[in-house]
C-alpha cells in the first residue's frame, strides 16, 4: 500500500468519505454530526492521507490538532476519518494508516492522538486497543453522548493523561487509580 498526502476534499476521498458516513448513518442512524473542513486539515492545522492499493484509493485518514482541551495533554492531535473500503479490509491498511498519522503528527509537535468512536464499531476499538490506544475522558463533539468511547495515545515516552475507567469495569464496580 501507498500512503498519499491529500487535501480533504481530494477527488479520491470524496467517494471513500461518503461511504464511511454512509456506513455511520447504517450503525448509528445519522451520519457523523463532527463540523469538519478542507482547512481543519490542512497547512500548520493538520494532515490528511489516502491509502492507494496499485492506483486504487481504499482508504483514508486524517488529523488536526484538537480543537477540544484533552486533559493532560499539552498539544493533542485528534484521529479522524479513518476509513477503509470493505474489499481492503484485514490486511493491515488501517494498523499502517494510523501509524503513519502518528508519525506526522509527532514530527509536527503532537504530543497525544485521540480520536472518539462509538460503541458499535467493536472492530475499530478492538483494533485501537491492540496498537496501545488506553480509554481517556470524553472530549470533543461527542462528549458525553450514549456510547462514545474515547480513546488515546501518547506520542512521547514521557506523557500520561488521566485513563477513564473501562465500562465494563464501571460495570463490575471496579475503580480506577
Amino acid at each position: 500500500m501507498q500512503i498519499r498526502a491529500r487535501p480533504y476534499d481530494h477527488p479520491d476521498a470524496i467517494p471513500l468519505r461518503a461511504a464511511a458516513q454512509r456506513y455511520m448513518a447504517e450503525i448509528y442512524g445519522e451520519p457523523d454530526q463532527t463540523p469538519l473542513e478542507r482547512d481543519h486539515f490542512a497547512g500548520d492545522r493538520g494532515g490528511f492521507v489516502i491509502g492507494y492499493l496499485g492506483d486504487r484509493p481504499v482508504a483514508t485518514a486524517g488529523w488536526r490538532f484538537s480543537p477540544y482541551p484533552v486533559a493532560g495533554a499539552a498539544r493533542p492531535a485528534e484521529l479522524k476519518r479513518v476509513y477503509v473500503a470493505d474489499d481492503a479490509r484485514r490486511g493491515g491498511v488501517a494498523r499502517a494508516l494510523v501509524a503513519h498519522v502518528e508519525d506526522e503528527a509527532r514530527r509536527r509537535g503532537a504530543d497525544w492522538l485521540v480520536l472518539e468512536t462509538g460503541a458499535p464499531q467493536v472492530a475499530a476499538i478492538a483494533l485501537y486497543r491492540r496498537i496501545g490506544y488506553v480509554d481517556i475522558p470524553d472530549f470533543g463533539h461527542y462528549a458525553g453522548a450514549p456510547g462514545v468511547v474515547s480513546l488515546g495515545r501518547s506520542l512521547t515516552p514521557t506523557t500520561a493523561l488521566p485513563r477513564q475507567p473501562d465500562p465494563a469495569d464501571r460495570a463490575a464496580g471496579v475503580r480506577s487509580r
